[in-house]
């Protein structure tokens, strides 16, 4: 993963917590990634998304594959929305992540970049890390939390 750029942590700038809190935002957050309770057809879990409680973002749980990909392309829309100079996303409980996928983690991010911002993975899975290998160019605007 050395191809991906790291970054202390550090602590949230000041009113992110009053934009965190912000309603409308984690609201949309929820809404456009529920996904049906379950498993998926393949035995996975659906993608779904929550606000993050300290700090602006979203944390992301399941698989992002062919199934769930409309709901990571929403999901990550309202991420984008987020306002804030880092935009953080918590992918801690995420299973895998497929290539479509980890393209759509580069535009996002390319969106921000090209707004000043940044988004700033956290904890992203081991399929995140072997697509960033085998791709290193195409993945160079992902950054991940140290």
């Amino acid at each position: 993963m050395t191809s991906l750029h790291r970054h202390d942590r550090s602590a949230s700038p000041v009113g992110a917590q009053a934009r965190q809190n912000d309603a409308v935002g984690a609201d949309a957050v929820v809404r456009c990634a529920q996904t049906p309770p379950g498993t998926g057809k393949d035995g996975t879990t659906p993608l779904a998304a929550l606000p993050l409680q300290d700090r602006p973002g979203a944390r992301l749980s399941g698989s992002c594959d062919l199934d769930t990909r409309q709901t990571l392309s929403a999901a990550l829309g309202v991420v984008i929305g987020i306002p804030g100079p880092v935009v953080h996303l918590d992918l801690s409980a995420v299973a895998f992540l497929d290539t479509a996928a980890v393209a759509a983690l580069v535009q996002a991010s390319a969106a921000l970049n090209g707004e000043g911002r940044r988004l700033l993975l956290h904890d992203p899975p081991y399929s995140l890390r072997k697509v960033v290998e085998m791709f290193p160019d195409e993945c160079a605007a992902l950054e991940v939390a140290a």
